[in-house]
């Protein structure tokens, strides 16, 4: 029937229209998905729409995909970083075709003991998205092998908020331009990207306005900025050399990644769990501490609906606490205004109704 068993996983053998023996995997341990491809393949060499399969190896393709997002992706170093313990995992030399769900379990397993759940799970995403790259630029033959590959499930338990004691440790840590920097995003709720490709012709100091771009949303929003923002802006546009209000003053470029210089003051200020995006939700977390509405807070993060922006009111337990607490002894203190009557008397019901 030309089906059979390697490893785990059911391979297949036909002729293509040349009469030429052909192997390929199911990548599937289910025989039935076998002889579904089976069946397929055998259909497209009788129509004369069959294509062989791209011969490619993981190594050559993680290459080529590095190619387009650095072309396309601003944050194509969060991907080269992603990838790198993908290949150490999976053979680079491997071909893509042989890449099976099997083999994606097996990293699941050995990377979770290394990392959380939700980096795993952000690894297994940018490999999907690869894949699916690989069809659509007719590279990869067949279904995305990660469509049956569950991701760990990721429990929401907060995010992580910086303290004011924290702040302070960290700016006293930091290098000057990390501590502009922090201090920025503290005050202004941008995302790092957002950070980084801020020019000068996005800053009006007049009107004390700054049009920030995001490169996630592709929409601009215009949001105020403060004193402490002001002062930040002023300081950088004594020492401007481009079109970027925050430069590498080394290279006299703009900034590409910080996050080695964030995790390094960090170290030192012995303090843990902060990114560039626990600033942000920080800046959202002091916003409605301090009494601002939900539609502000969301308008100034450029969150498209004020669902997102309501993942960052179960921080304010501050507020949540002085709220119940205006009810304490509501109910103590009309039993104590109410008088104390018999069963019979009419006069107190009377008073009491009026109360």
């Amino acid at each position: 029937m030309g089906i059979y068993r390697r490893d785990r996983v059911w391979w297949i053998t036909y002729h293509d229209q040349n009469r030429r023996r052909i192997q390929e995997s199911s990548h599937s341990s289910i025989r039935r998905d076998a002889e579904r491809l089976h069946a397929l393949r055998k259909s497209e060499v009788l129509r004369g729409v069959y294509r062989e399969p791209v011969r490619i190896s993981l190594e050559s393709f993680a290459n080529r995909y590095m190619e387009y997002a650095k072309t396309n992706k601003r944050s194509w170093l969060r991907d080269e970083q992603l990838l790198k313990p993908l290949k150490e995992f999976l053979d680079p030399e491997s071909r893509l075709a042989d890449i099976a769900a099997p083999d994606i379990e097996g990293y699941k397993l050995h990377r979770r003991k290394q990392v959380s759940g939700a980096t795993v799970n952000r690894e297994l995403a940018l490999l999907k998205h690869m894949f699916n790259l690989a069809i659509d630029w007719d590279l990869y033959v067949g279904s995305n092998p990660l469509r049956k590959v569950k991701f760990f499930q990721e429990i929401n338990t907060g995010f992580r908020v910086l303290k004011p004691d924290e702040e302070t440790r960290l700016l006293r840590n930091a290098t000057p331009a990390i501590q502009d920097i922090v201090l920025y995003a503290l005050n202004m709720g941008s995302r790092i990207g957002e950070i980084f490709s801020l020019r000068w012709q996005d800053v009006d100091l007049d009107q004390s306005m700054i049009n920030s771009f995001s490169h996630k949303t592709q929409k601009i929003r215009i949001v105020p900025i403060n004193s402490e923002v002001r002062r930040i802006l002023e300081y950088w546009r004594l020492g401007k050399k481009n079109e970027y209000v925050f430069y590498n003053q080394k290279t006299g470029g703009p900034f590409v990644d910080l996050d080695a210089g964030l995790e390094q003051a960090c170290e030192k200020a012995e303090i843990e769990g902060v990114t560039w995006h626990t600033l942000r939700h920080t800046f959202a977390s002091r916003l409605l501490e301090r009494g601002a509405d939900i539609i502000t807070v969301k308008e100034l993060l450029g969150h498209s609906t004020v669902t997102v922006t309501m993942r960052y009111t179960h921080s304010n337990l501050a507020s949540k606490v002085a709220a119940v607490g205006k009810l304490a002894g509501t109910a103590t203190n009309l039993l104590h205004l109410a008088p104390k009557c018999s069963s019979k008397g009419r006069e107190c019901s009377k008073v009491a109704a009026n109360l």
